[in-house]
Protein backbone atom coordinates (compact mmCIF):
# COMPACT_ATOMS: atom_id res chain seq x y z
CA UNK A 1 0.00 0.00 0.00
CA UNK A 2 1.27 3.42 -1.14
CA UNK A 3 1.63 5.71 2.42
CA UNK A 4 2.30 9.07 0.65
CA UNK A 5 -1.34 10.20 0.11
CA UNK A 6 -2.06 9.61 3.76
CA UNK A 7 0.91 10.96 4.83
CA UNK A 8 0.52 14.46 2.82
CA UNK A 9 -3.11 14.52 4.17
CA UNK A 10 -2.30 14.31 7.70
CA UNK A 11 0.78 16.90 7.04
CA UNK A 12 -1.88 19.11 5.36
CA UNK A 13 -4.13 18.50 8.50
CA UNK A 14 -1.30 19.42 11.22
CA UNK A 15 -0.94 22.48 9.08
CA UNK A 16 -4.18 23.98 9.03
CA UNK A 17 -4.87 23.07 12.58
CA UNK A 18 -1.92 24.78 13.64
CA UNK A 19 -3.05 28.09 12.21
CA UNK A 20 -6.84 27.34 14.04
CA UNK A 21 -5.74 27.88 16.95
CA UNK A 22 -8.82 28.94 19.66
CA UNK A 23 -9.18 32.76 19.64
CA UNK A 24 -10.22 34.97 22.71
CA UNK A 25 -13.06 37.42 22.84
CA UNK A 26 -14.26 39.71 25.93
CA UNK A 27 -15.82 42.82 26.40
CA UNK A 28 -16.02 45.66 28.00
CA UNK A 29 -18.67 48.13 29.26
CA UNK A 30 -17.49 51.59 28.81
CA UNK A 31 -20.47 53.38 29.97
CA UNK A 32 -19.49 52.09 33.55
CA UNK A 33 -15.79 52.67 32.93
CA UNK A 34 -16.22 56.16 32.11
CA UNK A 35 -18.72 56.61 34.89
CA UNK A 36 -15.74 55.67 36.99
CA UNK A 37 -13.51 57.99 35.43
CA UNK A 38 -12.84 60.82 37.59
CA UNK A 39 -12.07 63.24 34.42
CA UNK A 40 -15.37 62.38 32.86
CA UNK A 41 -17.32 63.67 35.95
CA UNK A 42 -15.25 67.14 35.71
CA UNK A 43 -16.57 67.15 32.07
CA UNK A 44 -20.15 66.32 32.34
CA UNK A 45 -20.63 69.33 35.17
CA UNK A 46 -18.52 71.51 32.61
CA UNK A 47 -21.70 70.63 30.07
CA UNK A 48 -24.31 71.18 32.52
CA UNK A 49 -22.84 74.60 33.30
CA UNK A 50 -23.23 75.32 29.71
CA UNK A 51 -26.21 73.66 29.10
CA UNK A 52 -28.12 75.41 31.78
CA UNK A 53 -26.59 78.68 30.52
CA UNK A 54 -27.75 78.23 27.21
CA UNK A 55 -31.43 76.90 28.43
CA UNK A 56 -32.13 79.71 30.37
CA UNK A 57 -31.33 81.92 27.33
CA UNK A 58 -33.75 80.07 25.05
CA UNK A 59 -35.77 79.73 28.06
CA UNK A 60 -35.57 83.67 27.97
CA UNK A 61 -36.42 84.20 24.46
CA UNK A 62 -39.30 82.35 24.63
CA UNK A 63 -40.87 83.78 27.51
CA UNK A 64 -39.96 87.12 25.82
CA UNK A 65 -42.32 85.90 22.71
CA UNK A 66 -44.90 84.93 25.16
CA UNK A 67 -45.03 88.28 26.63
CA UNK A 68 -45.17 89.59 22.78
CA UNK A 69 -48.34 87.60 22.06
CA UNK A 70 -49.75 88.72 25.66
CA UNK A 71 -49.13 92.15 25.28
CA UNK A 72 -50.20 92.13 21.62
CA UNK A 73 -53.39 90.21 22.51
CA UNK A 74 -54.11 93.28 25.33
CA UNK A 75 -53.54 95.97 22.83
CA UNK A 76 -55.10 94.42 19.59
CA UNK A 77 -58.52 96.16 20.00
CA UNK A 78 -56.37 99.53 20.05
CA UNK A 79 -54.19 98.48 17.08
CA UNK A 80 -54.62 99.21 13.17
CA UNK A 81 -54.28 96.72 11.28
CA UNK A 82 -51.34 97.69 9.92
CA UNK A 83 -49.91 98.25 13.17
CA UNK A 84 -51.32 94.86 14.38
CA UNK A 85 -49.30 93.39 11.09
CA UNK A 86 -46.24 94.95 12.27
CA UNK A 87 -46.14 93.56 15.48
CA UNK A 88 -47.09 89.66 14.32
CA UNK A 89 -44.22 90.26 11.95
CA UNK A 90 -42.03 91.18 15.15
CA UNK A 91 -43.27 88.30 16.51
CA UNK A 92 -42.38 86.01 13.74
CA UNK A 93 -38.81 87.58 13.53
CA UNK A 94 -38.58 87.18 17.13
CA UNK A 95 -39.59 83.07 16.75
CA UNK A 96 -37.66 82.56 14.35
CA UNK A 97 -34.68 83.76 15.62
CA UNK A 98 -35.52 81.38 18.85
CA UNK A 99 -35.82 78.20 16.51
CA UNK A 100 -32.37 79.11 15.32
CA UNK A 101 -31.20 79.71 18.41
CA UNK A 102 -32.42 76.32 19.66
CA UNK A 103 -30.85 74.83 16.40
CA UNK A 104 -27.07 75.89 16.67
CA UNK A 105 -26.58 75.14 20.17
CA UNK A 106 -28.75 71.75 20.65
CA UNK A 107 -29.09 71.04 16.73
CA UNK A 108 -27.05 67.54 15.56
CA UNK A 109 -24.13 69.49 14.73
CA UNK A 110 -24.60 72.54 17.16
CA UNK A 111 -22.22 74.42 19.57
CA UNK A 112 -23.10 72.06 22.85
CA UNK A 113 -22.25 68.34 20.74
CA UNK A 114 -19.32 70.04 19.66
CA UNK A 115 -17.86 70.97 23.04
CA UNK A 116 -19.11 67.62 24.28
CA UNK A 117 -17.14 66.02 21.66
CA UNK A 118 -14.20 68.52 22.30
CA UNK A 119 -14.73 67.84 25.92
CA UNK A 120 -14.85 64.11 25.59
CA UNK A 121 -12.43 63.03 23.41
CA UNK A 122 -8.98 63.73 25.04
CA UNK A 123 -11.13 60.93 28.20
CA UNK A 124 -11.94 58.86 25.25
CA UNK A 125 -8.70 58.73 23.84
CA UNK A 126 -7.46 57.82 26.98
CA UNK A 127 -9.39 54.95 27.44
CA UNK A 128 -9.14 53.22 23.95
CA UNK A 129 -5.31 53.44 24.78
CA UNK A 130 -6.00 51.61 27.58
CA UNK A 131 -8.48 49.17 25.87
CA UNK A 132 -5.77 48.37 23.35
CA UNK A 133 -3.37 47.30 26.00
CA UNK A 134 -4.99 45.39 27.95
CA UNK A 135 -6.39 43.56 24.79
CA UNK A 136 -2.77 43.31 23.36
CA UNK A 137 -1.46 41.79 27.67
CA UNK A 138 -4.47 39.28 27.56
CA UNK A 139 -4.24 38.19 23.87
CA UNK A 140 -7.51 39.36 22.50
CA UNK A 141 -8.94 39.28 19.60
CA UNK A 142 -11.49 41.04 20.05
CA UNK A 143 -13.03 42.94 22.30
CA UNK A 144 -16.61 44.12 22.33
CA UNK A 145 -18.38 47.09 23.88
CA UNK A 146 -21.49 46.20 25.49
CA UNK A 147 -22.50 49.44 26.23
CA UNK A 148 -22.65 50.42 22.21
CA UNK A 149 -26.26 50.87 20.65
CA UNK A 150 -26.90 48.46 19.06
CA UNK A 151 -24.14 46.02 20.50
CA UNK A 152 -25.87 42.67 20.13
CA UNK A 153 -25.15 41.37 22.79
CA UNK A 154 -27.45 39.53 24.62
CA UNK A 155 -25.83 37.45 27.30
CA UNK A 156 -22.02 37.90 28.77
CA UNK A 157 -20.31 36.07 30.93
CA UNK A 158 -18.99 38.10 33.50
CA UNK A 159 -15.85 36.14 33.04
CA UNK A 160 -14.99 37.71 29.98
CA UNK A 161 -15.62 41.38 31.07
CA UNK A 162 -12.29 43.19 30.50
CA UNK A 163 -13.86 46.39 32.16
CA UNK A 164 -12.22 46.44 35.37
CA UNK A 165 -8.78 45.48 33.74
CA UNK A 166 -9.29 48.31 31.94
CA UNK A 167 -9.63 50.51 34.71
CA UNK A 168 -6.83 48.98 36.56
CA UNK A 169 -4.67 50.09 33.27
CA UNK A 170 -6.12 53.87 33.82
CA UNK A 171 -5.07 53.94 37.39
CA UNK A 172 -8.43 54.18 38.73
CA UNK A 173 -9.57 51.85 41.78
CA UNK A 174 -13.30 50.62 42.22
CA UNK A 175 -14.94 52.43 45.20
CA UNK A 176 -18.35 50.72 45.24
Amino acid sequence: MNNSPKIVLLFLFMLISGTLTAQKFGYIDSEYILNKHPDYKIVQQELEKLSDAWKKEAQSLDKEIKDMYTQLKAEEVLLTEEMYQSRLQEITKKEQASREFNSRIFGIEGQYFQKQAELLQPLQSKIYDAIERVSRKNNLAMLFDKASVPSGIIYTDPRHDYSEFVLDELGIEDNN
